[in-house]
């Protein structure tokens, strides 16, 4: 391939296939090795300490870096349109390590109270701990965020949509309102991939994933990566080349293979999930279907102007509440009623068993997250034998 501003114009779909792999593939290999090595080996001390202290590109210790775990980075640098990536074991270590490397006691961050229950413990239980100040606003009130902000804000971290009530958060306008107070604006971007939805086009200085959903895409590998600026990266990944949430190269193997396909399985994802939710929306047994692909959805238009496709993500609450949860689910054949989301395969769950286990019912409830919500990841199979199962599932509330 030519020149690197060539190479940074191409669409997607070729940089989900080539990125981060030409210039790493050994002996004529047309697939990138897992390398095992703990430890790389230097003859020359000088090229050694080059190495080693960042003056020059290589390996040192497979805790920082790794040559497939870079293949990995190099690829979701390219697909973000970024300048720099680096990867953790988990999505939930590309959080907390952004969050700690970026706050401090004193320090004071604004975000919304539907985020990934993970998310939320270490804004509740852990971050305090540690000085601190966690403003959480009601995620639809963009005015109160807007405001809390301008108060003082050292990180705004936003998610959208958010998980499980898909909710749509404005990046451009909230990024900007962050970036007036000098904030460094952090966007959870898993539910869209960098197929659907670019955050750092919209302002955004951090985009996270958890690499385990969608960009693996089969539910076999954990992963999660942050990506943006140098300045930014660079730190994070020193905190995590400390702490050690470091991403394995056999994992790292597993979410270069999944990315090969990340275009095409997203434009299946998003074709499924827009006719189900349609199809949910006119079911009698189905009360609120949240889908930010319906017009009717009240943010719908903020979606399609920062979405270029709205996702595999859809919930819909049951009429019967949680008894009816209960019986629905174990009657659908093309689903699992697993938690994670992204997979190939259609999984569902209530929150209280996947997103947020992890939060008492009263702030489910709270949250505007109640018994009977069912989230659904729509999977890649015929949408016609998707709908018909949902049906016969639906059937029996």
């Amino acid at each position: 391939m030519s020149s690197k501003e060539d190479r940074e114009r191409l669409g997607k779909g070729t940089h989900a296939v080539w990125a981060g792999e030409e210039e790493r593939l050994p002996w004529g290999a047309t697939c990138m090795p897992v390398v095992h090595s703990v430890t790389y080996s230097y003859d020359d001390l000088d090229q050694w300490f080059e190495v080693a202290t960042g003056v020059r590109q290589g390996y040192i210790y497979s805790r920082n870096t790794n040559p497939t775990v870079a293949a990995f980075e190099e690829k979701m640098r390219a697909l973000e349109g970024a300048d720099d990536a680096t990867s953790f074991a988990t999505g939930m270590a590309a959080i907390s390590n952004t969050l700690y490397t970026l706050l401090s006691d004193g320090d004071r961050v604004v975000s919304v109270k539907d985020s990934y229950g993970g998310t939320l413990k270490v804004f509740t239980e852990f971050l305090p701990r540690h000085g601190v100040e966690v403003m959480l606003c009601e995620t639809e009130d963009h005015d109160a965020i807007e405001a809390e902000v301008r108060k003082g804000c050292s990180v705004l971290y936003l998610e959208t949509p958010t998980n499980p009530t898909m909710k749509i958060l404005d990046l451009a306008r909230l990024a900007e309102v962050g970036h007036e107070v000098g904030a460094t604006v952090v966007v959870d971007n898993t539910f869209n991939t960098p197929i659907n939805q670019s955050p750092l086009e919209l302002g955004a200085d951090l985009v996270l994933y958890s690499a385990t959903k969608y960009l693996n895409g089969h539910s076999d590998a954990m992963g999660g990566v942050a990506i943006g600026a140098p300045s930014l990266v660079r730190r994070v990944f020193h905190f995590r080349e400390i702490n050690g949430a470091t991403l394995h190269p056999n994992t790292a193997y597993l979410l270069l293979r999944g990315l090969k396909t990340l275009e095409l399985r997203m434009q299946r994802h998003n074709e499924n999930a827009m006719r189900l939710a349609r199809h949910l929306v006119e079911h009698p047994k189905a009360d609120v279907v949240n889908y930010p692909g319906l017009p009717g959805h009240r943010y719908h238009e903020v979606a399609a102007r920062q979405m270029r496709g709205f996702g595999g993500m859809l919930s819909f609450s049951l009429k019967g509440g949680f008894d009816a949860v209960r019986r629905f689910l174990p009657k659908l054949r093309f689903a699992h009623r697993a938690a994670s989301l992204g997979s190939v395969g259609t999984l569902v769950g209530a929150p209280g068993t996947t997103s947020h286990v992890e939060v008492p019912i009263a702030e489910r409830e709270a949250a505007g997250i109640p018994e009977g919500l069912v989230r659904v990841s729509v999977g890649i199979e015929n949408a016609d034998d998707l709908i018909a199962d949902f049906d016969q599932a639906l059937d029996a509330v």
